[in-house]
C-alpha cells in the first residue's frame, strides 16, 4: 500500500537529506514536490492544501534551517503531519457497554461489507475472547444471509438462523433478543448494501439503528475508490451516526489517497483495513505506523506483532540456541525462509523494515519478488539430507543436480551457497561476541562501542543508512511496551 506515494516522497526527501544546510527556496520547492505528490495519490484538494501550508509554515521555521540535519527535521515535521492527517492516535472498537455490544456495519454493494463483518467477528473471538453472534440483514441480494453463515462455519463464530420472509427491522428484534438470552458479548448487524445511496434503504438502515441502539455504527468502503470513497463516507455520515470506517482492499491501494483524505474530510477514523481475501487480513489501523511506512520508516512494532503470531516459539528458541553455538545450516536458513513467507514474504518485510525498501529495490534491479523464497526452498529440497547439513559437499556436480532437481540453475545454487555462507559467518561473529547476550549489547544493552546503539553515528551498525535509534530511550514507547509483553 502507498507505493507510489512512498517513492514519490522518497525522492524528494533523498535531495534533502543529501544537503548539509538548508535554505527556505529549497524546503519550499521540496514542499510544491509534495504538493505534487499527494494530489497524484488522490488525495483530497482541500486536504492537500491544509497539510501543505501547516508543513511549510514549520519546515521554513529558524529552529529547522539551522539545524545541525535540517534534512532530517523536516522528514519529521512531515511525518508528523501526516500521522496528524491519518487520525494521529489508534481509534478501539467501543465495547465497555453492559453485553452485548452492537456493531452495525454499513455501506455500498460490493465494498466488501460482509466478509469485513466476518473478519472483525474472528478478530474479537480470537484476540480479545469474545463470544460473537453475526446476524445478516441483508435481504435484497441474493444468498446474502447464506454467505454470512458460510463465514461463520469458517471462522467458528455463530450466526442467527435464517427464517424466509422476515425485514431487516424484524431480524435486528429477533438477532437482540437472541443475543441477550445466550449471553453473547458482541452482536453483529451486516446491513443491506447499496449501489448508491439510495434514500428508501437509507431509511431501513435509520429503522434498524433506532431499533437495535448501536454502540458502533462502522461504514465499509472500497479504498481502491479513492475519492468516491471519501464522497460516500460523507453522504452515509449525514444519514447515520457513523463511529468510524473500515478501508477494504489496502494491499492493492498503490496510492493511498481515500486513507489520507477521510479522517480531514469526514472527521471519522479510520478503525480497520482490509489487506488480502484471507479471514484473518485485517489490521488495526495505526496512523503513526502508517506515517513511518509512507516515509519508508518503516513499521517495527507491526513486524514484532506480526512474528509473535505466525513465528513458531519452539523452532525459534532451538535456532536461537544453535546461534549462540555458532551454529547453522541448511536446514537453518530453510526454516528462516519459511517464517518469512508466513509473515508476507518480502514485500510485506521490506515495507516494515526501516531502510530494507531500497534494499529489495536495488537487488537485482528490483527483480527480487517473493517467489525468489520459494525457488530458494526448491533449491534446498533439492540437497541431501547430508548437504543440508554440510553444504561443504556441494562440488560442481551435486551443484548441477540440485539445479536440475529445483527447476533452477547453478548460478542460483551457488547464489543460495554465498548467502547461506555470509550468515554462517554473522552466526560465528555472534558466538564471539559472547553468543545472544553479546548480540543485544550492540542494541544499547552494553557500554562502549558496542553501547553505542542501532542508529548513532559513530560505531556499531549506526553508519548502515535507515536504520533506527534502537538504544535505551530511543525504542518507541508502543514497541517498548510490546517487547515487554512478551518477556
Amino acid at each position: 500500500m502507498f507505493d507510489k506515494l512512498s517513492d514519490r516522497l522518497g525522492g524528494v526527501f533523498d535531495k534533502l537529506r543529501g544537503r548539509g544546510a538548508l535554505k527556505e527556496e529549497d524546503v519550499r520547492a521540496a514542499m510544491r514536490e509534495v504538493r505534487i505528490a499527494l494530489l497524484e495519490a488522490d488525495v483530497a484538494l482541500p486536504v492537500v492544501r491544509e497539510f501543505v501550508e501547516k508543513v511549510t509554515e514549520k519546515a521554513v521555521g529558524q529552529a529547522v534551517l539551522k539545524s545541525v540535519t535540517p534534512g532530517q527535521q523536516v522528514v519529521k515535521i512531515v511525518n508528523d503531519g501526516l500521522t496528524e492527517m491519518l487520525g494521529s492516535e489508534v481509534s478501539e472498537l467501543d465495547l465497555a457497554v453492559a453485553p452485548p455490544a452492537i456493531i452495525m456495519m454499513v455501506g455500498l454493494q460490493g465494498s466488501g461489507k460482509t466478509t469485513t463483518t466476518a473478519k472483525i467477528a474472528k478478530r474479537l473471538k480470537d484476540k480479545d475472547n469474545k463470544k460473537v453472534l453475526m446476524a445478516s440483514l441483508d435481504v435484497n441480494r441474493p444468498a446474502a444471509q447464506e454467505q454470512l453463515a458460510v463465514l461463520g462455519e469458517q471462522i467458528d463464530a455463530a450466526t442467527l438462523p435464517i427464517v424466509e420472509g422476515q425485514q431487516p427491522v424484524e431480524i435486528a428484534k429477533r438477532a437482540l433478543q437472541a443475543s441477550k438470552l445466550q449471553g453473547f458479548d458482541v452482536l453483529m448487524l451486516d446491513t443491506a448494501g447499496r449501489l448508491h445511496v439510495d434514500q428508501q434503504l437509507m431509511d431501513e438502515m435509520k429503522a434498524v439503528a433506532d431499533v437495535a441502539t448501536p454502540q458502533e455504527i462502522l461504514l465499509v468502503v472500497d479504498s481502491l475508490t479513492g475519492q468516491d470513497a471519501v464522497n460516500v463516507a460523507k453522504n452515509f455520515s449525514e444519514q447515520v451516526d457513523l463511529s468510524g470506517v473500515v478501508l477494504t482492499r489496502m494491499d492493492g491501494d498503490a496510492r493511498g489517497g481515500a486513507a489520507l483524505s477521510m479522517r480531514s474530510v469526514t472527521g471519522k477514523p479510520i478503525k480497520f483495513v482490509g489487506v488480502g481475501e484471507k479471514i484473518d487480513a485485517l489490521e488495526e489501523f495505526h496512523p503513526e505506523r502508517v506515517a513511518g511506512r509512507i516515509l519508508g520508516m518503516g513499521d517495527v512494532v507491526s513486524l514484532v506483532e506480526k512474528a509473535a503470531q505466525v513465528v513458531d516459539k519452539e523452532e525459534s528458541e532451538a535456532l536461537a540456541e544453535r546461534m549462540a553455538k555458532g551454529q547453522f545450516d541448511m536446514n537453518d536458513l530453510r526454516s528462516q525462509l519459511r517464517q518469512m513467507t508466513k509473515m508476507g514474504g518480502l514485500g510485506a518485510l521490506a515495507n516494515m523494515m526501516p531502510g530494507m525498501k531500497k534494499a529489495k529495490a536495488a537487488m537485482a534491479g528490483g527483480a527480487m519478488d517473493d517467489k525468489i523464497l520459494l525457488r530458494m526452498d526448491a533449491i534446498i529440497g533439492s540437497m541431501t539430507r547430508e548437504e543440508r547439513v554440510r553444504p561443504g559437499l556441494l562440488n560442481a556436480k551435486r551443484k548441477r543436480r540440485v539445479a536440475m532437481g529445483s527447476g533452477t540453475t547453478v548460478q542460483d545454487v551457488n547464489k543460495l551457497l554465498k548467502m547461506h555462507q555470509e550468515m554462517s559467518k554473522a552466526m560465528k561473529r555472534i558466538k564471539k561476541m559472547g553468543g545472544i547476550k553479546g548480540l543485544m549489547s550492540m542494541f544499547g544493552g552494553g557500554g562502549g562501542a558496542a553501547g553505542a546503539g542501532m542508529g548513532g553515528q559513530d560505531g556499531g551498525l549506526g553508519g548502515m543508512p535507515g536504520l533506527p535509534d534502537m538504544s535505551p530511550g530511543n525504542i518507541p514507547p508502543d514497541l517498548a511496551n510490546l517487547l515487554n509483553k512478551k518477556k
